[in-house]
């Protein structure tokens, strides 16, 4: 793991990244907050490609709980059977439909908690929906971020959690809302798991990764 990097240095990668793209955004296809929160439990151990390529059809027809509802378990087995642990997935989804027409009028809550009591909507879920939706600077923390945040020393931590926190107190405000998105983009694109594209890194002279490619 590597140290946290100082705050000068922390300042000079999140203006890099920001020169390079001022508005970065979400990868997973969504028409409403409802959606998008769907799209996100789908989203887990499976890729944005493939759960856009099965919601598309999915979100033209289920858009609000209440028709998500209707559409039915089995149904939404048939649209979303290319992703990983579909039928679990499939319960979840009918299950937080039933919860957010019951307890919060159709409407998709607004707090971490309530979002995180919804099954199958844990932290990382709830903060995407949150950040995305709402533009609060909640941190998503998944395997991209937790990679290039130990590698370079950007926000390193022993785990999703610590690595959220040390985003939290060391990113400069001006770039929270945005920073888990530059994060995952760099890790999904430049700093992947096996091979890094060092040569090209747009912050290759900050990184602390010793093993850099050439």
């Amino acid at each position: 793991m590597a140290k946290q990097l100082p705050y000068a240095t922390m300042r000079a990668i999140f203006t890099r990244f920001q020169d390079l793209e001022p508005e970065p955004k979400g990868e997973l296809h969504h028409l409403n907050d409802f959606t998008l929160l769907v799209a996100v439990a789908l989203s887990a151990q499976a890729t944005d490609v493939g759960v856009n390529k099965a919601t598309r059809a999915l979100f033209a027809i289920a858009d609000t709980p209440a028709k998500m509802l209707a559409l039915g378990e089995e149904t939404l087995i048939q649209h979303i059977k290319t992703i990983g642990l579909f039928r679990n997935k499939a319960r979840n989804v009918i299950k937080l439909s039933r919860i957010l027409i019951d307890d919060y009028a159709g409407q998709v809550p607004t707090s971490r908690a309530a979002l995180q009591s919804l099954p199958g909507v844990g932290r990382k879920t709830a903060n995407v929906v949150l950040n995305m939706w709402h533009g609060y600077p909640a941190q998503a923390v998944d395997t991209h971020i937790f990679r290039v945040g130990n590698r370079t020393g950007i926000c390193p931590g022993k785990d999703e959690l610590a690595v959220e926190r040390a985003i939290e107190d060391h990113v400069p405000v001006e770039f929270q809302r945005h920073a888990h998105h530059w994060l995952i983009l760099h890790g999904r694109y430049i700093c992947i798991a096996r091979k890094p594209k060092c040569s090209i890194c747009p912050i290759r002279d900050w990184c602390q990764y010793e093993d850099k490619t050439a």
